[in-house]
């Protein structure tokens, strides 16, 4: 197979990378796809080269050379040692000067443009999510809707235990944790529907904390919110401490108007945390609003 055979077998093996890291939708998802490429070039440049050396020295020193050189008493060369220790030295230093560069580009508190961002709330729960829109006054539960093109500002906590939320075509996987409160700077660039998850364990409800996030023309964002103001329970205090007890598989829902505060409470523990998942508890199926 030549070089141009293995050129298009790559690509048809990249073909069906959709939905995850490869197939980025947003600006910081692409550079985190540069960053892995860029990285994976370096150490491609080391390691092809080293198959291919292994497979000449094999055919070279074959018994039936007669012009390979045999040393079998010879023990030690210091060009030999150079090379093996200076090119893994220098794979290194490239590694980290693309991950250095790389990990500052997307740093997940540097705004993506100047223009003005949506601000999303996120709390992490046993077992679901919660995502509260401050500046619409509306919250969701394990569903989140975006505006395509818009810049949008994550602040994260949790209520329980350690969560990671993570959007793979999006970018940047960033922790949550109880009584801090993380950041993240996203954007879609395009409409559609993109797979989220948790990428932490977190107890027996875990495998049900994904949610799909919907990238929609701002128009259509507006409808959205209007339509979400216009149905649903309200989130307040006594709201959310039913919505916070473990339960799992939860369906989609919206909260038509939120607390003020409620989250800067959670976050900072004025509304006392969760006791984290124990083994057993959680009610499978259970929807937070009774239905």
């Amino acid at each position: 197979m030549g070089v141009r055979g293995i050129a298009v077998f790559a690509l048809l093996l990249l073909a069906g990378c959709t939905g995850g890291v490869l197939d980025a939708q947003g600006p910081v998802g692409a550079a985190d796809r540069q960053m892995m490429l860029n990285a994976l070039a370096i150490m491609l440049a080391i390691a092809l080269p080293t198959i291919v050396l292994a497979f000449v020295a094999a055919w070279w020193f074959r018994a039936s050379n007669p012009r390979a050189r045999r040393r079998p008493h010879w023990v030690y060369s210091g060009r030999i040692e150079l090379v093996v220790w200076s090119i893994p030295l220098l794979v290194i230093l490239f590694l980290a000067g693309v991950i250095w560069v790389g990990s500052h580009r997307v740093d997940p508190y540097r705004p993506i443009s100047n223009a003005k961002p949506l601000d999303v709330q996120v709390v992490s729960l046993d077992w679901k999510w919660l995502f509260i829109y401050p500046q619409e006054g509306i919250a969701t539960v394990n569903e989140l809707t975006l505006p395509e093109g818009v810049p949008v500002h994550f602040f994260l906590t949790s209520a329980s235990v350690m969560n990671a939320f993570f959007v793979p075509q999006l970018g940047s996987m960033v922790a949550t944790m109880n009584g801090m409160v993380t950041q993240l700077y996203l954007q879609a660039d395009h409409p559609g529907d993109y797979y989220a998850e948790s990428t932490q364990f977190s107890g027996d409800g875990f495998s049900g904390m994904n949610f799909v996030v919907h990238a929609v023309p701002p128009e259509r964002f507006r409808q959205w919110v209007g339509s979400a103001h216009a149905s649903g329970p309200a989130l307040d205090r006594t709201s959310y401490e039913a919505l916070a007890r473990e339960s799992m598989n939860v369906r989609p829902f919206t909260y038509r108007a939120v607390e003020p505060g409620l989250f800067q409470a959670i976050a900072t523990q004025q509304i006392a945390p969760q006791a984290g998942p124990r083994h057993g508890r959680g009610g499978v199926g259970v929807n937070p609003r009774g239905d």
